[in-house]
């Protein structure tokens, strides 16, 4: 019931300019973050196949070049889907801060202000997040080949319980501090998963997925005082 009530909240506050002015900035980052690695991508394609290839004990073999040609095709129009989830998720998470305030100014009022995050360092948490996130699904990708009838399910799972564990730590951590935050996030993990996990799922659908760590972040906001006014009774 936490789940639902804190997603249905945070749904509800979508109109709101700050949520708008994050989700902007999270699209136009991601977009450019995208296009960088795109533009990175088949510049090293194109400066490996310009050169003659070689191999010990076999000699020149010019078709590799063709390989890399239509592989850099492959990966152009492969690495923004594969890479959208993380790169969308980390980077709401850097602005977090702005979500959970806009939050708490709504529906929890009465709460003493938190000084705001240095950009410092949420630009190096999401980093962090961001590199989580890829290695995890690098990873994962031998597992999705090994039990291809299960990869949605090892996708939503995994994603799941990284962004749940980062976005509730993100939401808690600003009253509570980092230590704070782990101990209530040990306390109630399969909560927390479980909402990391439904909000992975829709992170699979393309445009959507864009909105969806905005709802997160607030969600999270909601479920971190859910939790904290359980733990007062």
């Amino acid at each position: 019931m936490i789940i639902l009530n804190a997603f249905f909240a945070a749904l509800g506050q979508l109109g709101d300019a700050r949520f708008r002015s994050v989700l902007l900035r999270g699209v136009g980052l991601t977009i450019v973050l995208l296009v960088v690695a795109c533009v990175l991508a088949i510049w090293g394609i194109n400066a490996l196949s310009g050169q003659e290839i070689s191999l010990p004990f076999v000699g020149d073999v010019p078709w590799l070049n063709d390989v890399l040609n239509y592989s850099g095709i492959f990966l152009v129009l492969i690495l923004p889907v594969f890479l959208m989830v993380p790169v969308a998720s980390a980077i709401t998470s850097m602005f977090l801060d702005e979500v959970a305030q806009a939050v708490e100014d709504r529906h929890y009022p009465n709460l003493p202000p938190v000084p705001s995050v240095p950009i410092w360092d949420a630009l190096l948490d999401s980093l962090g997040f961001l590199g989580v996130l890829i290695v995890a699904n690098v990873m994962a990708l031998v597992l999705y080949a090994l039990f291809t009838p299960l990869a949605p399910f090892i996708f939503w799972g995994m994603n799941g319980f990284l962004l749940g564990r980062e976005y509730f730590t993100l939401a808690a951590m600003r009253r509570i501090g980092r230590d704070g935050a782990r101990a209530l996030r040990a306390r109630h993990a399969g909560t927390i998963w479980v909402a990391g996990t439904l909000m992975a799922i829709p992170l699979s659908i393309p445009l959507v997925n864009l909105v969806i760590p905005i709802i997160g972040a607030a969600t999270f906001t909601h479920i971190f005082h859910g939790l904290s006014r359980q733990a007062e009774r």
